[in-house]
């Protein structure tokens, strides 16, 4: 591949921050949702220093340590403010843009398209449910400290950042269990001195062998959600072409067209990342396409295929800068518009139901007879517990009990989330 002049780093970081910044702002004014507040409560119980010892003993929720840890945090810091929640989300998309740029630098098949995957990724609209609702963090921070560890993994410059390594990928499993992933990735950037995967693989053992081990009482596999009988080879494919649309879809002819084997080589280590990345997840049973969210770490692998197209048309002799910075504003406006268009709007019309319900509690003294609400009966009485201060018990499902006491009636009166 053509190399091309590069910016220097503090100003590449800036733009990507900035741009990763206006893509996302339409989060900051959105209410938290419903799962924030049962997620919430469960972190008061399970995130505080006092009751370590009992969450790594909790065989479902010692793998979400680290969400649990900052969701217990912010809540003794800003209790149910959404935008502080929303700014820490952005942050860490931010920080996880800075991480691919430098992996992308570290990484001599990415280099050349370095600032155009991680410009991508900065404001890619794909994923945008691990960034708008914040109880997705465990994808941020999977993402933050496994990349972490592959940066590591690609410099590999002494013990100190082998034992770095290590830290970071014990912090990605305790973020969340589909970060063994990570394993086939170390190998798919550098697979030169394989043995140095060892203490990975051990401690990705002792994630699997913790998930295993829960098998019998965690809800993950008795709710049906998640199971290796699931149609994975519908919804792997499925899942991988909808990654692609449209820019992914747009980015493979550009590259096919290109008739370079070096760029075609990088294009298919980039379309296996995708390919790696959403395997995890391709054994869901309540779908058969992949929830954005989970597609994080996949997209990561779709703006290095972007990266890689844009990167090869910049410095292919005759291509006029004009008709790049036109595509690339194409792009930042197409993804920028949805986010602050029907994305925006979508997470608000989901938020509604809980927040009409913590504004009636907040004024109702007594009892509330939840008469109509879309959410299940743990979300009303958590989102009532927390928003307004009523225990559990002051929450009726039915008539009989709401005449007895004297309830109040709630019901949801607005657009269906």
């Amino acid at each position: 591949m053509h190399e091309t002049r590069a910016l220097p780093h503090k100003l590449a970081l800036t733009l990507l921050a900035l741009a990763a910044f206006l893509a996302y702002a339409p989060s900051l004014t959105i209410p938290l949702l419903e799962d924030d507040y049962p997620n919430l409560l469960l972190s008061q119980q399970l995130g505080s220093p006092a009751e370590l010892a009992e969450l790594f003993h909790n065989p479902v929720f010692r793998l979400r340590a680290t969400s649990l840890w900052i969701m217990c945090a912010l809540w003794h810091a800003a209790k149910l403010t959404p935008v502080v929640y929303r700014l820490v989300s952005l942050f860490l998309h931010i920080a996880n843009t800075w991480l691919l740029y430098g992996i992308c630098l570290a990484w001599p098949r990415m280099r050349a398209a370095a600032l155009w995957t991680a410009a991508f990724f900065a404001v890619a609209e794909g994923h945008q449910e691990a960034v708008m609702w914040f109880s997705a963090i465990n994808e941020l921070l999977q993402f933050l400290f496994g990349m972490g560890a592959l940066w590591c993994w690609l410099r590999d410059g002494n013990w100190r950042s082998r034992v770095a390594g290590w830290a970071l990928f014990a912090l990605a499993l305790l973020s969340k269990e589909s970060a063994v992933v990570f394993l086939p990735l170390f190998l798919l950037t550098d697979s030169r001195k394989p043995w140095r995967l060892v203490p990975y693989l051990a401690l990705g053992g002792f994630a699997i062998a913790s998930v295993v081990a829960s098998r019998d009482v965690s809800f993950r596999f008795s709710d049906g959600s998640f199971s290796l009988h699931a149609p994975f080879w519908i919804t792997w494919p499925q899942s991988y072409l909808r990654l692609l649309w449209i820019w992914g879809a747009a980015a493979v002819p550009a590259i096919l067209l290109a008739k370079d084997r070096a760029l075609r080589r990088s294009a298919l280590t980039a379309a296996g990342w995708i390919g790696i990345s959403l395997a995890p997840y391709s054994f869901l049973t309540y779908s058969t396409r992949i929830p954005s969210r989970q597609t994080y770490l996949a997209s990561a692998g779709l703006a290095m295929l972007v990266g890689l197209a844009a990167a090869w048309w910049q410095a292919r002799a005759g291509t006029r800068r004009t008709v790049v910075v036109a595509v690339a504003a194409v792009v930042l406006v197409h993804n920028t518009a949805y986010l602050w268009t029907k994305k925006r709007r979508q997470f608000v019309v989901r938020a509604a139901p809980t927040e009409q319900l913590i504004a009636f509690a907040r004024h109702t003294p007594g009892p509330i007879w939840i008469a109509c609400f879309p959410r299940n009966h743990y979300i009303a009485e958590e989102a009532v517990h927390l928003g307004a201060g009523h225990e559990a018990s002051d929450v009726v499902w039915n008539e009989a009990d709401a005449k007895r006491l004297g309830a109040a009636a709630f019901c949801y009166n607005g657009p269906q989330p």
